[in-house]
């Protein structure tokens, strides 16, 4: 077997097969739509935005919504939409980026750990043990706590709390896919542990660490809300979504608008994150495709 050959090994899940799949569930289009609605919304949110976020309109404070403030003003007088879809773009960012630093440094320790394996795994795996023992909540808690509150802390304290599932995810087919014939003839070659882990483990295994990052996202994306409505999210007067639930929290009784928009703008990105994250799983999964 030549060195091109066993470079060439192949994917056990092509990205062919998997798009053809989503393709076929119509669902799925559903979570695709309005997460790219979210984020469109997110990132044109200076063209959209009809105030801006941080004015006050102290004249204007706790109206109802209407044909001037269509989804009404908070305590500062402040536009709630304006603060809705600038909020997109903390809360979503903080969600995407905690995901991909957890995904990163979570991935490559499970990889190492099944590749090494003996007590190096038996090490790791039990400290990976000891984070999933934690609610996710309160390892965040705990973390944002020490960190303090800032937008870098908050990614931070998120990616802690979710690198202990990434490494479990990418430990276990690693240990199935060493033992693979292309990866033996690798090793007969010569080629070194890293070469082998990125060029071979790696492409085969990251189809499952997308999936459970697109559903990691759903959960990091309510950590930063619970984070924030708790006093640990980003620092006020920066619009987010769990910090306007926190702000209005105060006038839910004549105020209902402040608390039930961004509660709704959390439960549709979970919602939509959700069933693309389920799409993309029953897509990978073989059998559900053979099904299909």
């Amino acid at each position: 077997m030549t060195d091109a050959a066993i470079t060439a090994a192949p994917v056990c899940k092509p990205s062919s097969a998997v798009f053809q799949a989503l393709r076929r569930n119509r669902f799925s289009w559903i979570g695709i739509g309005l997460l790219a609605t979210i984020i469109l919304a997110a990132v044109f949110a200076p063209l959209l935005a009809p105030y801006d976020p941080l004015k006050q309109h102290i004249l204007d404070r706790l109206q109802a919504p209407s044909a001037e403030f269509w989804l009404g003003t908070d305590s500062y007088g402040r536009d709630v939409l304006s603060r809705l879809l600038y909020g997109a773009r903390i809360s979503l960012s903080i969600g995407f980026l905690s995901v991909m630093v957890a995904m990163v440094v979570g991935s490559t320790i499970g990889i190492l750990a099944g590749y090494i394996g003996g007590l190096f795994d038996q090490m790791v795996m039990g400290l990976v043990d000891v984070m999933l023992s934690f609610p996710t909540l309160l390892l965040g808690l705990m973390v944002a706590a020490m960190l303090g509150a800032s937008f870098e802390n908050l990614i931070i304290a998120i990616a802690i709390t979710e690198t202990a599932p990434f490494a479990r995810i990418a430990r276990a087919p690693t240990i199935a896919i060493k033992r693979r014939e292309f990866v033996d003839a690798g090793r007969s070659m010569g080629f070194t542990p890293l070469r082998i882990m990125g060029a071979h483990i790696l492409p085969n295994i990251l189809s499952d660490i997308v999936v459970v990052a697109s559903l990691w996202m759903a959960s990091a994306i309510r950590t930063e809300a619970s984070l924030a409505f708790i006093g640990l999210g980003v620092r006020p007067p920066t619009p987010t979504w769990g910090g306007m639930i926190r702000e209005g929290f105060d006038n839910i009784l004549n105020a209902w608008w402040l608390v039930v928009f961004p509660s709704l703008a959390i439960l549709i990105t979970v919602l939509a994150l959700n069933i693309l994250g389920d799409a993309l799983r029953d897509a990978i999964d073989p059998k559900t495709r053979s099904q299909s």
